[in-house]
């Protein structure tokens, strides 16, 4: 007896002797079960959900130092009921202090109202359309909270707080100099998957096995106490995907928080059309070919308010492996 294909035709004269339906002529009148669109592209971006965020209704951040040098005042302390003069002088402010502009991140998209007037169940396809966009722009979006050439943490840290890899793979020795350089209340190391990895091969080489913490609803290494939060958006070689196994990067340590003066991400508040935060939605109108174009744009930066809110790892070697002793 011959078995007949999933999809195969029966043929005329075996239809006769067939008494069951089969599974071809069947999902003929089944229903499909269906996924929305998936995109691979999408990452969990940590960073925005672990960083401090100021909604502003300018666009414009200022942020004002004081100069910390020979104008800060003396102070005098004393026991005695002896005639002592005060201390006198004043705190000097910077005259041109820094200000942080939103930039923007835009996309249009376009679908065709005919098209989504008749395939629109069970999806809507405008909303799914817009969902995938904006899932872009906030990729784009922390991509330039670390690489932006004017705001970026990678571009704006102080010189003095970027120290290099002693011997090439991230070692504890050098998280823990990291964090002599923002020992104020830090928040989370910054790093790429593959760094991650290398620092835990250096910790099992040392026989000192990071602890894992739940954060966010994610889990973490931690060191010191300290998670080590993962993204793409630091790139290796100075790329996203890298196909050789070796490859350099960096780690960063940051601190975030405008009360504790540390990295805090910006964002314009109150925008038309809002359709999530720092995002808005906007129908540009329908053309006479009957297609609908929507404009999408994210409006996003990053202030640092003290100096010491950034250390940076350089030169982090990620292809070191050891072989089992």
């Amino acid at each position: 007896m011959r078995f007949k294909k999933v999809g195969e035709t029966m043929p005329e004269k075996d239809r006769a002797t067939q008494s069951v339906l089969s599974r071809s002529e069947a999902y003929q009148l089944a229903d499909i079960c269906k996924t929305k669109p998936q995109f691979a592209a999408i990452t969990p971006r940590w960073i925005t959900k672990l960083m401090e965020f100021k909604a502003l209704d300018c666009g414009v951040y200022r942020v004002n130092r004081v100069i910390e040098n020979d104008t800060v005042p003396d102070v005098m302390c004393s026991q005695t009921l002896e005639d002592y003069e005060i201390p006198q002088g004043y705190i000097a402010y910077q005259t041109q202090p820094r200000e942080y502009q939103l930039s923007s991140v835009s996309t249009i998209v376009n679908v065709d109202t005919k098209v989504s007037d008749v395939y629109n169940s069970p999806f809507n396809q405008v909303d799914e359309q817009i969902a995938l966009a904006a899932e872009s722009l906030r990729e784009r979006q922390e991509s330039q909270l670390i690489n932006n050439p004017d705001y970026g943490l990678l571009n704006v840290a102080s010189a003095a707080q970027h120290i290099k890899t002693r011997t090439g793979p991230p070692t504890p020795d050098d998280l823990d100099e990291l964090l002599s350089k923002v020992w104020k209340e830090p928040s989370f190391f910054l790093a790429h998957p593959r760094a991650v990895a290398a620092f835990a091969r250096e910790c099992t080489r040392r026989g000192v096995p990071p602890v894992v913490a739940q954060i966010g609803g994610g889990n973490f290494i931690t060191w010191r106490g300290i998670p080590m939060i993962v993204t793409d958006k630091l790139f290796i070689d100075d790329m996203k995907t890298p196909q050789k196994p070796t490859g350099k990067t960096h780690i960063l340590l940051i601190r975030t928080g405008e009360k504790k003066r540390g990295v805090i991400g910006l964002y314009q508040h109150g925008l038309p059309d809002e359709y999530s935060r720092g995002l808005s939605v906007r129908l540009r109108g329908i053309d006479d070919n009957g297609v609908a174009s929507y404009l999408l744009s994210l409006y996003c930066s990053v202030a640092v308010l003290a100096d010491d809110a950034i250390g940076v790892l350089e030169e982090v070697e990620v292809g070191k492996y050891y072989d089992d002793e």
